[in-house]
């Protein structure tokens, strides 16, 4: 199963980040980011305790059972080996977090689970694929400009990353071209004040966006 989802990651090239999002409404907004064309949800897990770690597990329960095999989803923001099994037990299939940590990604990967650690440096990039990460997301992204990308490209080009922070339509294409795998979109994309107005059409319409600009690269 996770070289099926590393296979359809690579076709799709899209993760869509949701932070904070009201349990009543995470299946709207999965059916928005569905309907727009992503394949790819990722619900965060809130380390300074403002939202408990057990409700983000509830959604990814939710959206799991709701969505089983249309929208896959994962938990970011994984920082503990205990939040880990959480994440595992309500059904996430894939295990994200903003920095590596190497026990985490082999835990991962002895679950049968895809592996999305956090890296900014070259040596990170590294150590985490060595320990066995199937993605490494470049974050923040925004803080970097291309010519880094394609500095690190040239010698670590068997390892594929993902830009995370700052990702909009405008920029996709050119991550893309610079020789990003795909990327992940957070508030941009699953805008607050579209959640409490509850304009999922406008989430779907943001998220086609997206979605045209990767199916054209």
């Amino acid at each position: 199963m996770t070289q099926d989802l590393c296979t359809l990651l690579r076709e799709k090239k899209l993760i869509s980040i949701v932070r904070g999002a009201p349990t009543e409404k995470i299946t709207k907004i999965a059916d928005a980011l569905w309907r727009g064309g992503f394949r790819f949800l990722e619900i965060t897990f809130d380390q300074a305790g403002n939202i408990p770690l057990e409700v983000s597990a509830e959604q990814i329960r939710m959206v799991r059972e709701a969505f089983e095999g249309r929208l896959h989803v994962g938990a970011g923001t994984v920082m503990t080996e205990s939040q880990r099994k959480l994440a595992a037990a309500a059904g996430a299939e894939y295990i994200i977090s903003p920095n590596v940590n190497v026990e985490i990604i082999r835990a991962t990967k002895a679950a049968g689970l895809l592996s999305i650690p956090g890296a900014f440096t070259p040596s990170e990039i590294v150590t985490a694929h060595e320990a066995g990460a199937d993605f490494v997301k470049l974050f923040p992204a925004d803080c970097i400009d291309l010519h880094y990308i394609k500095a690190i490209r040239a010698p670590i080009n068997h390892v594929p990353l993902l830009a995370v922070g700052g990702v909009t339509p405008e920029n996709l294409g050119a991550y893309l071209k610079a020789g990003m795998a795909g990327a992940g979109i957070g508030s941009v994309l699953v805008k607050k004040e579209d959640v409490a107005a509850d304009d999922f059409d406008a989430i779907a319409a943001r998220a086609a966006r997206y979605v045209a600009v990767a199916e054209g690269i």
